[in-house]
């Protein structure tokens, strides 16, 4: 995720941010990110593809951190051609800007944004694209219908929420906002059809609780929730819901490790069925506090310490 103040914008500073990340917790894997922007160049490309690098769209404020975003895809193209010949992925934060003229707003943006999606790929058919955190059912059947260098990313979040939990309810509220009951009724489908190019992205964002539940008029909510701590079990618990807890290892762990071209891992995760655990109300690390999803409700796998 490279939309940090300041954004991610250069092989150095990921890098820089990867060292960090490491300090904190050497036994992740970090896949690092540039933040697509007017100074990146093809030369720039070709270093962070030595890196291990690839590069993710935000159009311009459409979600935190997002003011820098583009507004045109065009003028990139020349960055795109020398991400295709690198072999090089780009992720994409598929929304457009709210617009009143053209009656787009946050429930459409997705939808709206497709287009640009279908253009892209076939400008530039051997680009490796990836939807990020799609929540609708025109999202799901768009990434069908194309080739098979683009692939598709579903959150946990989305595949629990609709538009009725975050309207009123800033603990829910992320970006792309979660839609209709049908159109999470096809990213639950496109899972349970076992789809190899749909696969898992958190999309965690630990916000303050301060920037979450905002009391002053000229503040808005910061768009995301925080679920990296319950992850697997949430995930494993969702699908289960809905009779694909079958397509767990391959939709959190195999399909996009065999999309980015990354080798299968080593280690092995073990979960087991619990009936007593809930997840806390709060997290705590020094004097930060951060109010998890699903805080204070029931999860019904954990994993197991070895």
């Amino acid at each position: 995720m490279p939309n940090l103040q300041p954004p991610i914008v250069n092989t150095e500073e990921a890098l820089l941010y990867k060292a960090q990340l490491q300090a904190i917790d050497p036994t992740i894997e970090y896949l690092m990110t540039l933040y697509l922007s007017p100074d990146l160049t093809p030369d720039e490309i070709r270093k962070a593809k030595q890196s291990g690098i690839v590069v993710k769209s935000y159009p311009r404020g459409v979600t935190t951190n997002s003011e820098g975003g583009i507004e045109s895809y065009e003028v990139y193209y020349p960055i795109f051609e020398a991400m295709e010949e690198q072999d090089m992925v780009l992720n994409l934060h598929g929304e457009v800007p709210s617009d009143p003229t053209s009656n787009t707003c946050v429930l459409n943006a997705e939808a709206t944004f497709l287009p640009h999606l279908v253009k892209l790929h076939k400008r530039f058919p051997k680009l490796r694209i990836v939807l990020e955190h799609a929540t609708t059912r025109a999202a799901v059947e768009c990434v069908k219908s194309l080739g098979s260098t683009v692939a598709c990313t579903i959150t946990a979040h989305h595949l629990d929420l609709v538009v009725d939990d975050w309207a009123g309810q800033s603990w829910n509220f992320c970006k792309p906002v979660a839609k209709f009951p049908d159109d999470r009724q096809a990213l639950r489908e496109v899972i349970k059809e076992g789809h190899p190019r749909f696969f898992f992205g958190s999309d965690s964002a630990p916000h303050p609780p301060d920037r979450k539940s905002v009391s002053s008029p000229k503040q808005a909510c910061a768009a995301g929730v925080y679920t990296s701590p319950i992850l697997l079990p949430l995930v494993a618990t969702l699908l289960e819901s809905f009779g694909a807890l079958d397509k767990l290892e391959h939709f959190v762990s195999g399909f996009g490790r065999a999309f980015y071209g990354r080798p299968a891992a080593d280690e092995r995760v073990t979960l087991r069925k619990t009936l007593h655990k809930f997840v806390e109300d709060s997290w705590a690390l020094g004097d930060a506090t951060v109010v998890p999803f699903w805080a204070g409700k029931q999860i019904g796998w954990e994993i197991v310490s070895e």
